[in-house]
């Protein structure tokens, strides 16, 4: 599958953004840009950013055409198909950031997923993402391997959890690294399609894909289903011996048992 964007996390504390335009598209973007600490500057500036949020059409489009014949990269205010990138809904549980994008099309239903996650995530999830942090080296102690160590705080996350994030329990997140134990995970599972749909995935198999070092898979594996598998995973199509960590063994509908 390919994406029509990649989500990037761009840190504009304090570095300049261009801002074109008036009223309260314009005076929005700027609120935006304030809570990243970004400095709004006007066209002439050296900036790699741009808001364009002018509402005449011929002098939005004059304005997105100089900023691009300079290398800017724009976001159009209303108009995604001038957009070099887009500004997502938030979600803001900090450091944890939840970003929702629709690639322009349709800022209301980015805002409408935006407000059922808010109900979601707990306010606790940022002292979590940074208790989980604060344990790095004694987590790397205790789960020396990596590929250890990533798989048992996933068990610790999964849902039902000792660490569940969108169940935490009350109390101190201080011992996170005690709270964590040794996940007795199997090397290796086996997921048989019940079709090309990843809906149709159990929630221990969608977690078995994302917690896969190496993933085995034909030619007629559904892409969407693939596309469920860590980026930096392994793959191949018959199991290698050599493989380390998690191997998940994928069987495409109407597949050999």
């Amino acid at each position: 599958m390919t994406l029509r964007s990649l989500p990037l996390f761009v840190r504009l504390d304090g570095r300049p953004v261009i801002l074109l335009g008036e009223g309260e598209p314009a005076a929005a973007k700027g609120r935006l840009l304030a809570r990243a600490g970004a400095v709004p500057v006007g066209e002439a500036a050296d900036a790699a950013l741009a808001i364009v949020a002018i509402e005449d059409e011929a002098e939005a489009l004059a304005a997105i055409a100089r900023l691009k014949a300079r290398g800017v990269l724009v976001n159009a205010v209303d108009r995604p198909s001038q957009c070099d990138f887009t500004l997502p809904a938030i979600v803001d549980r900090d450091p944890v950031i939840v970003a929702i994008g629709t690639g322009g099309v349709s800022a209301g239903l980015a805002a409408a997923l935006r407000q059922r996650l808010e109900t979601l995530l707990p306010a606790r999830l940022g002292a979590l993402a940074q208790a989980l942090y604060a344990a790095r080296a004694a987590l790397r102690q205790r789960f020396p391997d990596m590929a250890q160590r990533r798989r048992a705080i996933s068990a610790a996350l999964a849902p039902g959890g000792a660490l569940d994030p969108l169940a935490l329990p009350e109390g101190d997140l201080n011992a996170i690294a005690a709270t964590i134990g040794a996940a007795a995970v199997a090397t290796r599972r086996t997921i048989r399609l019940r079709s090309a749909d990843p809906d149709d995935l159990s929630l221990r198999e969608a977690r078995w894909l994302a917690d896969a070092d190496w993933l085995v898979a034909g030619p007629d594996a559904p892409p969407a289903i693939l596309a469920r598998a860590r980026a930096d995973a392994g793959r191949s199509a018959t199991p290698p011996a050599e493989a380390a960590g998690l191997v998940v063994t994928l069987i495409a509908p109407g597949g050999p048992l």
